[in-house]
């Protein structure tokens, strides 16, 4: 069910309220837990493990340990001399997430999930996909903890994903192709909640900063490892912090992954780029903080897009991974407090994008990563040469090589 609600005006003084907020699920206004009376207990004792494990040594160590030896972090900071030489102004770095083991940022959160899975006893792990990067990574680490994995995922991208639905069946996850509604990333989350409604004793994966407490919260710990890592590395390679951190945003699990640990840093502007799709039109983007409203979907207060009624509106982007109604929390909060400012690029954008850092640095990039490519494509040539951009490269884009070579012709 999807309740409108207000929207919550706050400034950058109010950063420590907020903080002091986080623990009991709200950032602002904005999150909370609006579950089925029969998930209530469930998501509860989730949230109490988190609050007494993210605090345990032995499971911070544990998690470095995969992180390090699993993952294969940290992921370097890499320098874009061409591109930026191409552009002319600023200089853009990137966070190569691409790196990663399976190719995206994705595993930083189903380890850190799945080992408190482990903690709590639980032996089935559930998790809804988009691009399918998600739904590998909780495959792989499923197997890796001896689990059994059955990930959702709409037919539609299903069919555009097809090489990541075939990576999860041979890392032994059960594929549930969802045919409903649009058969996208929302229906996938419907799916996966009504199965986690019908068996309790399942451990859902979420894999973006969305839904009930404490999910937004831990998905963000667990991806923060981007923005530490990428804040340390600037200042090793520059000897400064950046002027502007770029990602992309859908759920929005990067994006906060990179930002957090750079949110005290007024200096630093934050920058989330939401697909435009092909048009400013309900159905023809998944512009969620530019277009949406507050509300309540799959669990928590944040901004989604809503038609007339007050219902979710259907979407559209070029990039699985970004086709979701709704937006994390936390960012929500970010942009009625003017900590982070939200853009768009177009369907169109990411393609040229893509091709741009393909044909100068040699790097294949997600469909999802390539809309924070394309505003760093915008925003450096404005900016002076002194000045530093970096864009989180969120994912590869092997997944993407059938879609795209149809849309490139």
């Amino acid at each position: 069910m999807n309740t409108p609600a207000q929207t919550s005006k706050q400034t950058p003084d109010q950063t420590q309220a907020q903080t002091a907020s986080q623990k009991n699920g709200f950032f602002g206004s904005y999150g909370g837990s609006h579950v089925p009376p029969e998930l209530a207990q469930t998501v509860e004792s989730i949230a109490e493990a988190y609050a007494r494990y993210s605090q345990d040594p032995d499971f911070q160590t544990e998690l470095n340990y995969y992180l390090k030896n699993f993952v294969g972090r940290e992921s370097p900071l890499f320098y874009a001399a061409n591109l930026s030489r191409k552009l002319g102004g600023a200089k853009i770095y990137l966070k190569r997430e691409d790196l990663n083991h399976l190719g995206a940022h994705k595993v930083n959160n189903t380890v850190g999930q799945a080992l408190l899975a482990k903690r709590m006893g639980k032996h089935k792990l559930i998790a809804e996909t988009g691009a399918g990067q998600h739904g590998v990574a909780t495959a792989a680490t499923a197997a890796l903890f001896g689990m059994s994995c059955t990930v959702y995922m709409g037919s539609l991208d299903v069919e555009r994903q097809y090489l990541n639905v075939e990576r999860m069946r041979m890392l032994g996850a059960e594929v549930v192709a969802v045919n409903r509604g649009n058969a996208g990333l929302k229906e996938a989350v419907d799916a996966a909640l009504e199965a986690w409604v019908a068996d309790p004793e399942i451990f859902y994966v979420i894999g973006s900063a969305v839904g009930p407490h404490p999910y937004p919260l831990m998905v963000r710990d667990f991806q923060s490892v981007i923005g530490k890592e990428a804040r340390r590395q600037i200042l090793e390679a520059e000897g400064r912090l950046p002027d502007y951190c770029l990602a992309c945003v859908g759920g929005g699990s990067n994006a906060i992954g990179l930002f957090h640990p750079f949110a005290a840093d007024t200096q630093v502007k934050l920058v989330g780029v939401e697909p435009g799709g092909r048009g400013n039109a309900l159905g023809e983007h998944a512009a969620t903080l530019n277009y949406g409203k507050p509300g309540v979907l799959h669990g928590s207060n944040s901004y989604f897009l809503q038609d007339d009624n007050g219902e979710v509106a259907p979407v559209h982007s070029i990039s699985a991974g970004l086709d979701y109604p709704g937006v994390g929390p936390e960012h929500s909060f970010l942009k009625d407090s003017g900590r982070a400012t939200y853009v768009t690029a177009s369907d169109q954008d990411a393609l040229d994008a893509f091709q741009t850092l393909c044909r100068n640095e040699g790097i294949i990039p997600a469909l999802e990563s390539s809309h924070a490519l394309a505003q760093a494509i915008k925003l450096a040539p404005t900016l002076n040469p002194d000045q530093i951009i970096v864009v989180c490269l969120s994912g590869r884009g092997d997944k993407d090589m059938e879609q795209l070579t149809k849309l490139l012709k």
